[in-house]
C-alpha cells in the first residue's frame, strides 16, 4: 500500500478553534498545523460541508508548506437541500478553489447512511470519483460510513475498487448496537480495506467522560482521557490513521505527546478500557457528538445538541442553573417544545438517536 500516512494521528479539521464572531481562528490553527507538522504528522482531513474549514486550511497549511510535505483529504456530500447531481459533481472544483491544493490525496463520498446512499448511486458518483482519479484531481478514493454492517458489506461488494473506508470507531461505540463499530471494522478487515477512524473521542464525550470513567483512568496515572480513546482506536488492526478533531493548541500538544511515537495498548490497558466500557454502559447520558447535522434542516431552528448538553449536565446541578443555561442556548431559537416531529433530524443523525423522543423529555424538564 503506497498511501500510508507518516503517523497514526490525523488532524481532523471539523472542529477548528473559532473567534467570538464565529469565524475560524486562523492564527491558532496555523500554530496547530506547525505543531502537527513538526511532530511528523502529514494527514489533514476537511470536507466541503465543514463551514470555513477548507478556506482556513488554505491559509494555515497550503500557503505555508510545500505541497509534497502533507496529504489533504476532503469529501463530497450528495444529500441535503439543493444537492442534486450537478451540485455534487461541482463540489470538488469548489473545494479545490477554497483550498488551493491543486489536487486531493484522499477523496471521500461523505457520510453514507441508509437514507442517502442511493443518491450516490443515482448521481453516478462512484464512477465519477474514478474519473477524477484518472484526471489527477484525486489520488485515492473511499467513503465515510454511518450505518449498519449489512449495508457496508453491500457497498464493498458493489464497489470492490474502493481503497479505504472511514468509520466511527471508539471504545464507547465498539459494541454499541446503534453504531456497531466492531462489526463494521470486521467487515472492512474481511474485505481487506484499510480504515480511517473518525470520532475516536466521540465528539469530545470521551475526552471529558463521566466521573466513574475518569476515576478508572486516573487510577492508572496521569495520561489524559483522550489518550486512552485515541490509542484504543489506533491499536486496532488495519488502521491507516486516527482523526482527532482538535480545537485548540493544548489539545494538539496532548495528542502529540502520546501519538508521536505511538505504542499500542497492552493487555492490561485493554482490561482498563473494558472496565471503562462497563462504566459507560451504566450511564444514561444522551450520546450526542454535537456534529450539528441535525440542526441544518430543522424548520424550527432548534439547537438540538446544545439542549442535549444542558440535559446531560442537569445531573447534580441546581435546577435554576440548568434552566438558565437552557434559556441561554434557546434564546432567539426554537425550544424543545417547538419540535414538530418532522423527522429531518433523525434522518441526519450519524448516531441514530431518537431525537424526537429525547426532545420531548427535555421539554418536560425545561419548558416550564
Amino acid at each position: 500500500m503506497d498511501f500510508v500516512p507518516a503517523k497514526k494521528l490525523g488532524f481532523g479539521l471539523m472542529r477548528l478553534p473559532r473567534l467570538e464572531d464565529g469565524t475560524i481562528d486562523v492564527p491558532q490553527t496555523s500554530q496547530m498545523v506547525d505543531c502537527f507538522m513538526e511532530a511528523g504528522g502529514t494527514y489533514f482531513d476537511t470536507a466541503f460541508a465543514y463551514e470555513g474549514s477548507e478556506e482556513a486550511i488554505r491559509q494555515a497549511l497550503v500557503e505555508r508548506y510545500p505541497r509534497e510535505t502533507y496529504t489533504l483529504t476532503t469529501k463530497l456530500i450528495a444529500f441535503g437541500p439543493d444537492r442534486d447531481e450537478k451540485f455534487s459533481k461541482q463540489e470538488i472544483y469548489t473545494s479545490l478553489e477554497r483550498t488551493g491544493a491543486g489536487y486531493f490525496d484522499y477523496y471521500l463520498l461523505h457520510a453514507l447512511q441508509r437514507n442517502n446512499y442511493r443518491n450516490y448511486e443515482e448521481y453516478g458518483l462512484w464512477e465519477y470519483v474514478k474519473e477524477l482519479k484518472e484526471k489527477g484531481l484525486i489520488r485515492h478514493y473511499g467513503f465515510s460510513f454511518h450505518a449498519d454492517p449489512m449495508l457496508l458489506e453491500e457497498l464493498l461488494k458493489a464497489h470492490p475498487d474502493v481503497e479505504f473506508v472511514q468509520l466511527q470507531l471508539n471504545y464507547a461505540d465498539w459494541d454499541n448496537p446503534g453504531v456497531k463499530a466492531r462489526e463494521n471494522w470486521e467487515i472492512c478487515r474481511k474485505y481487506g480495506k484499510p480504515v480511517i477512524v473518525m470520532e475516536p473521542v466521540k465528539g469530545g464525550i470521551l475526552a471529558d467522560p463521566i466521573d466513574s470513567v475518569k476515576a478508572i483512568f486516573d487510577r492508572e496515572g496521569n495520561a489524559s482521557c483522550s489518550s486512552w480513546a485515541v490509542r484504543f482506536a489506533a491499536s486496532q488492526e488495519g488502521i491507516l490513521t486516527v482523526l482527532s478533531g482538535m480545537s485548540s493548541l493544548a489539545q494538539m500538544e496532548d495528542n502529540i505527546s502520546y501519538m508521536k511515537d505511538f505504542i499500542p495498548l497492552n493487555a492490561h490497558e485493554m482490561d482498563v478500557i473494558r472496565e471503562a466500557q462497563q462504566a459507560l454502559n451504566e450511564d444514561k447520558s444522551i450520546p450526542c457528538t454535537a456534529c450539528h447535522y441535525c440542526t441544518k434542516g430543522c424548520p424550527e431552528e432548534i439547537p438540538i445538541p446544545e439542549i442535549f448538553n444542558v440535559e446531560n449536565r442537569k445531573k447534580g446541578s441546581p435546577e435554576f442553573r440548568t434552566l438558565r443555561e437552557y434559556a441561554i442556548v434557546t434564546q432567539d431559537r426554537g425550544k424543545a417544545c417547538d419540535c414538530i416531529a418532522c423527522g429531518q433530524c433523525e434522518n441526519a443523525c450519524p448516531q441514530h438517536l431518537p431525537i424526537i423522543q429525547l426532545l420531548e423529555k427535555c421539554s418536560q424538564n425545561f419548558d416550564k
